[in-house]
């Protein structure tokens, strides 16, 4: 397997830097950021398209440090109904997908998005449950009318320029759990659209990952590394959870007028580093289902613990997955 970061975390960093750090952990691999919800401080997505710089040129730093560029991620809503945000991520993934294939990577990582319930609509709305006919002609129309042609048209763009897109089965969105991932990929007819294997979401959902694997198979092109305990509370409140603050000062803007709110107090689950939710024989059965679909598959680490540090979270991570990876 190809073990690397996703290098998000490490967005206050310079490329070399961040790509110096990923080689110090033992990892040998870089997904880097191409638009979405996230700035693009380490891929000069304009300057690659319009040929002001070279592919090699940018290339150079991966060369050098010994780092192998794996993948791009441009997770976002591009099926958002905001005017503002919905086209941008639309067209970042347009672009990461045209950006890929300069720079020979093969996967390109995204999220199906989320679109209105009904025509004319102004909030992304998830409906999972649809025990009630009014739940279910919504997703008759997200999935018909804005999902289906929005993927079949990307499908087709991804074939062209070869490229592999890689969708996070992430909550809130229209794909979240292998049965929709295989629902995507048989409506659109796709060839080049399956899944990035993050287990992190899964978790908390109840879906054992590896047999969300074994379930998908080749559907499987990526996968990222990142982990969710699930905590005592758990037993009184459930997996859902509403109690989600807004941030004030210095939020984080995810397209448009949207922001990243706070996580809740108490919560019932939280994403925590490698090793901190599952145990290393997990992560080895992890590790080994997604060798037997692919054994140059690049795994990712995704950074996303808020009880550790920047670096402490890195190496947290690294060091289970190398323990589980030998």
């Amino acid at each position: 397997m190809k073990l690397g970061i996703y290098t998000a975390i490490l967005h206050d960093r310079p490329l070399r830097e961040a790509l110096e750090v990923i080689k110090s952990l033992g990892l040998t691999g870089a997904e880097i950021n191409a638009g979405g919800f996230l700035a693009t401080p380490h891929l000069p997505v304009e300057e690659l398209l319009s040929g002001t710089l070279a592919p090699e040129d940018y290339l150079k730093v991966f060369s050098e440090t010994g780092v192998e560029l794996t993948g791009l991620n441009v997770n976002g809503n591009p099926l958002d109904p905001d005017p503002v945000a919905g086209p941008k991520h639309a067209a970042d993934l347009r672009r990461a997908i045209k950006v890929a294939e300069l720079l020979g990577v093969r996967r390109v990582v995204t999220m199906s998005g989320l679109p209105a319930a009904e025509p004319g609509g102004t909030t992304p709305a998830w409906n999972v449950n649809p025990w009630h006919s009014a739940y279910l002609d919504s997703l008759e129309y997200q999935w018909d009318t804005v999902a289906v042609p929005f993927w079949r048209e990307i499908e087709a763009l991804a074939a062209e320029h070869g490229v592999k897109v890689c969708i996070e089965m992430h909550p809130h969105n229209l794909v979240f759990n292998p049965a929709t991932l295989k629902r995507l990929v048989e409506r659109t007819g796709a060839t080049h659209i399956g899944a990035e294997m993050d287990p992190s979401h899964l978790f908390w959902q109840g879906i054992d990952p590896v047999a969300a694997i074994e379930d998908l198979g080749p559907l499987v092109f990526h996968a990222a590394a990142k982990d969710t305990r699930i905590n005592e509370r758990c037993r009184v409140n459930g997996v859902l959870d509403d109690r989600f603050t807004r941030v004030t000062e210095n939020p984080l803007g995810l397209g448009g007028h949207w922001t990243l709110n706070a996580w809740p107090a108490g919560s019932s689950w939280d994403f925590v580093a490698v090793g901190r939710g599952h145990d290393e024989a997990f992560w080895r059965g992890f590790l080994d289902a997604l060798r037997k679909v692919d054994p140059d598959m690049a795994v990712n680490i995704e950074h996303e613990d808020m009880e550790l540090g920047q670096l402490e979270g890195l190496e947290v991570a690294a060091r289970t997955l190398r323990a589980a990876n030998s």
